[in-house]
């Protein structure tokens, strides 16, 4: 591995200063847990990394708003933070579930919020979860900043909007009363491993009818993707079988789905048809 400067600023304007808006090879990190694996594979081959530890403030903490409404999570809070914490596992209980499967302890005690998204890779874990809960990213950069759509990230397999000089400080997500929410991890191999695709629904529903859903999909396509068609089934139906195999159909007619390593397009498809169902029926209960 060859030789690269390690940096530790305090503050935002000494790690705006040693980032480099033209230069791919300085970058910003945060646990760099998938950075590491990056650069042992010869993948990428920093000459400066900048980390994020020491900056604080915003970019540190779960904080929940006094009227209880929203969580305020930082950037560089950890896996492991919001798995033990009392009021994500409260108000949030999905994120608390979710972290029971992705990767292992070592992992989530050192991998962080903002890096795990700013890594763009479709196969994580949390993102779908962050999509289908309807949480915003707080953008920064030595210009101003940007609160996002989390969705809004993503461009393509590996792929992100943010710009060099970016840096994801902090996400809002907001609380929800009424609505359940559900992670569906799929996978033929162990399952702390890469799911075939991961399913995260979020749901409204009142007597057996659906008021709001927000149903995304994950790893068996290029970026985590809301099923919009699927979606527009569901809002306003009764849930019986026939409307949960109709929104499993346009689910999988909405999205582009590759054939890799963990599964056939055509078995993933099958997946897709029967988890979403499922997903569904855990959160309403139908």
């Amino acid at each position: 591995m060859a030789s690269f400067e390690l940096v530790e600023p305090t503050n935002l304007q000494d790690a705006f200063a040693l980032l480099d808006d033209e230069d791919p090879a300085v970058r910003p990190f945060g646990g760099g847990t998938a950075l590491m694996l990056m650069m042992k594979a010869q993948l990428f081959k920093p000459v400066r990394l900048v980390s994020l530890r020491l900056l604080g403030q915003q970019f540190d903490g779960i904080a929940l708003s006094a009227d209880k409404s929203s969580f305020r999570i930082g950037a560089m809070t950890t896996f492991s933070q919001l798995e033990h914490s009392a009021e994500i596992a409260t108000y949030l209980p999905v994120i608390t579930k979710t972290m029971r499967t992705l990767a292992n302890v070592r992992v989530r005690n050192v991998a962080t919020i903002g890096g795990n998204l700013a890594h763009g890779d479709p196969h994580l874990d949390l993102p779908p979860v962050w999509l289908a809960l309807g949480a915003k990213a707080l953008i920064i950069n030595k210009t101003g900043e940007r609160l996002i759509p989390v969705e809004e990230i993503f461009a393509g397999y590996y792929e992100t909007t943010l710009e060099q000089g970016d840096l994801i400080a902090e996400l809002h997500v907001p609380v929800r009363p009424g609505w359940r929410s559900h992670y569906a991890k799929v996978t033929t191999r162990a399952e702390h491993d890469w799911p075939a695709l991961g399913i995260a629904v979020s749901v409204l529903s009142e007597g057996g009818r659906v008021k709001g859903a927000s149903l995304v999909l994950s790893a068996a396509v290029d970026r985590p993707t809301r099923l919009v068609a699927a979606e527009n089934i569901l809002r306003g139906a009764t849930l019986d079988d026939a409307v949960l195999r109709a929104a499993g159909e346009a689910a999988v007619e909405e999205v582009h789905i590759e054939t890799d390593n963990r599964g056939s397009a055509a078995y993933k498809k099958h997946l897709l048809r029967v988890h979403l169902g499922r997903a569904i029926q855990t959160v309403t209960g139908a």
